[in-house]
């Protein structure tokens, strides 16, 4: 049995969601700390191109997406749930929302020039103009675009004022009534944006908000032991990626097992992945390939909001 290996920094979003998914399921991981900004040779290593926070490894399976991580921590322990039983459309669409809507609407708030100085108070100037860069071409060639930030103050009142009061009569003290993924990709983008004192007082009007967020982020991030990169590389090369799924593969029109494919997500971070098309299904695509560092490796991608298209 691997263990579970998260690659991320601590400043990420997306990131402490998936941390506190750990938490929540009270598990065990090795955490692995990757750049903020590319060049990242030992993630793309093992993702074949896919660069953004975070990833998690499971010997030489390798998860693209806090969102099909979600489920790999789903059936590396079902209980407590993630997809409480009855709510699964509800739970997933929500959490697809808030890691869409509500982050860029976070993200465009977070980086106005004075909330972005603060940010990166005390890099040398160089470092500092790396990560703007770096930002930027992050968001050049995908479908997503941040919000002005002057459109994203008008419309953050009325989102809050929404939680607020779904959260006043909520019968239980989550968005669902019981813990759920949804609670977790509402959380992130508030986190975000309670970390810069210019930003934090947008949440401060609403005190069910930050009574459900400080329930959220209690259930912690579980019990990580840092790991290298190196360390991590050579447990993919060491291993054999997991069986595939025994479900019959739900081909797209068009592909079939064995094609050689290139995969990239729609929004932002579009670098495509290739690899040997081995089997989609409803949620997730597996693809193979094979790098002079991390061997043979089987990289998840999602479904939903990736593209596939022949090589």
């Amino acid at each position: 049995m691997h263990e579970l290996i998260l690659h991320h920094y601590d400043a990420s979003p997306f990131a402490e969601k998936t941390r506190l998914l750990l938490g929540y399921k009270q598990l065990s991981w090795r955490s692995v700390e990757i750049p903020r900004i590319m060049p990242k040779p030992d993630l793309l290593a093992l993702t074949g191109g896919y660069r953004k926070t975070p990833v998690l490894q499971v010997g030489a399976d390798i998860y693209c997406d806090s969102a099909l991580i979600a489920r790999r921590l789903e059936a590396e322990k079902a209980t407590p749930a993630l997809f409480p039983e009855g709510q699964e459309f509800v739970v997933a669409s929500l959490a697809q929302w808030a890691d869409s809507t509500l982050f860029l609407l976070a993200v465009s708030l977070a980086f106005q020039p004075e909330v972005l100085a603060s940010r990166l108070q005390g890099l040398p100037a160089a470092a500092a103009q790396a990560f703007i860069d770096d930002r930027r071409a992050l968001f050049a060639g995908g479908a997503a675009r941040l919000p002005a930030a002057e459109h994203s103050l008008q419309h953050w009142p009325t989102l809050m004022q929404r939680l607020e009061l779904q959260l006043q009569r909520e019968d239980g003290e989550f968005l669902c009534g019981r813990p759920s993924l949804a609670d977790f990709a509402v959380a992130h983008p508030l986190w975000f944006l309670a970390g810069a004192p210019q930003t934090a007082p947008l949440l401060a009007a609403y005190p069910a908000v930050n009574a459900w967020l400080a329930r959220v982020l209690a259930f912690g991030h579980g019990s990580p032991r840092t790991m290298s990169s190196a360390d991590a590389l050579a447990v993919a090369r060491d291993a054999t990626p997991a069986p595939l799924p025994e479900r019959a593969s739900q081909w797209p029109a068009g592909f079939q097992a064995g094609q050689v494919v290139h995969v990239a997500a729609c929004d932002y971070g579009v670098d495509p992945v290739q690899g040997e098309l081995l089997h989609a299904d409803d949620e997730c695509l597996i693809l193979a390939r094979e790098d002079d560092r991390a061997g043979r490796v089987h990289v998840h991608l999602p479904r939903l909001g990736f593209v596939l298209r022949a090589q």
